[in-house]
């Protein structure tokens, strides 16, 4: 059976509070590692109401806390957005809680409008540029080589491991000359999948690190006991896509039975073209769904997303999940 992974962006639910989503977040992270599932990974977000995982450090180390065995990091940490130096402390640090457990995603998308880097005192896009440079510059901070002159207390010889985060070429293709492993963003941005993939195991050249190319690909998934209880459950998450493109975000909504089929057909082919990495359903809908993506990709590993209102519907989901690709 394929490596399964889980995505969480620590959603905070319409009449709920950040501390229910922080417990949730622990909660499921549990779920995950009774489970089997190999890695836990928060995203980092800024200024939305929906999403919890801004200071994505801290999540880490609170998870960290509620399990025992299973990796945990980001998915991932939007290097723009920080200096190198500050991550390497910060994942030192956690790595020195939570000895050889330790994942660091990276991404280079700011995602961020002009208040954001206002109140970040950054101008982001221009950072991005440097990304490349910012993520060798990390890693020599992590590991010692080449030696930069200072050194990151906690951070240095940290047993971190990085990853490389991407929805486009440029990240696959960095990922390659790097030499590390690399996971495409395609549960919301599948356009280039398969062609930064393909790029990546072209062009990977092997590292200290990483001998072969080891390429993660993220889902939407959510399992439940039948079909259209499935369908209902992902509703919450269909609504928070369509309201995040049409400018109106906000806390995850509560499921509505038949939302897709009552939405305008602007908004039904957004779903539909984000649904090309998604698996809907019960047990068996799921396993076939997965089965068919992982053969189109022959990805190493895959990591599921997808926010579900009330959180025991995703633990629930993550169970069957394991029991439908196991079955």
């Amino acid at each position: 059976m394929i490596a399964l992974s889980v995505l969480d962006l620590v959603p905070v639910r319409e009449g709920g509070t950040l501390g229910e989503a922080y417990a949730a977040t622990a909660r499921l992270a549990q779920a995950a590692e009774r489970h089997g599932y190999r890695r836990f990974w928060i995203a980092e977000h800024h200024a939305m109401d929906g999403i919890g995982g801004a200071a994505t450090a801290v999540v880490i180390g609170h998870v960290g806390h509620a399990t025992h065995t299973i990796r945990i990091g980001s998915g991932g940490i939007m290097l723009p957005n920080h200096n190198p130096f500050t991550i390497a402390e910060q994942f030192g640090t956690l790595d020195a809680l939570f000895p050889g457990r330790i994942d660091l995603g990276l991404g280079r998308a700011p995602g961020a409008g002009p208040e954001l880097q206002r109140a970040l005192r950054k101008n982001l896009h221009q950072a991005a540029e440097f990304f490349p440079q910012d993520v060798a510059e990390l890693r020599a901070l992590l590991t010692g080589a080449p030696e930069l002159g200072i050194r990151a207390t906690p951070g240095h010889d940290a047993e971190v491991e990085l990853w490389m985060l991407g929805s486009s070429l440029f990240g696959a293709d960095l990922a390659a000359r790097l030499g590390m492993p690399y996971a495409f963003a395609s549960h919301f941005a599948p356009d280039h999948l398969d062609a930064a993939l393909t790029l990546y195991r072209q062009r990977f050249q092997p590292s200290q690190w990483l001998e072969r190319p080891y390429a993660m690909a993220a889902m939407s998934v959510f399992a439940a006991e039948t079909d259209a209880e499935a369908e209902l459950i992902s509703s919450s998450q269909q609504q928070s896509f369509v309201r995040l493109r049409t400018g109106q975000p906000g806390k995850l909504p509560p499921p509505i039975a038949g939302y897709r089929d009552a939405l305008p057909m602007p908004a039904r082919s957004l779903l539909a073209h984000i649904g090309q990495a998604s698996a809907i359903g019960s047990p068996t809908t799921v396993r076939s769904a997965i089965g068919r993506f992982v053969e189109r990709t022959q990805a190493d590993e895959i990591i599921v997303s997808g926010a579900t209102f009330d959180p025991m519907a995703r633990e629930r989901s993550l169970e069957l999940t394991i029991e439908g690709l196991a079955g």
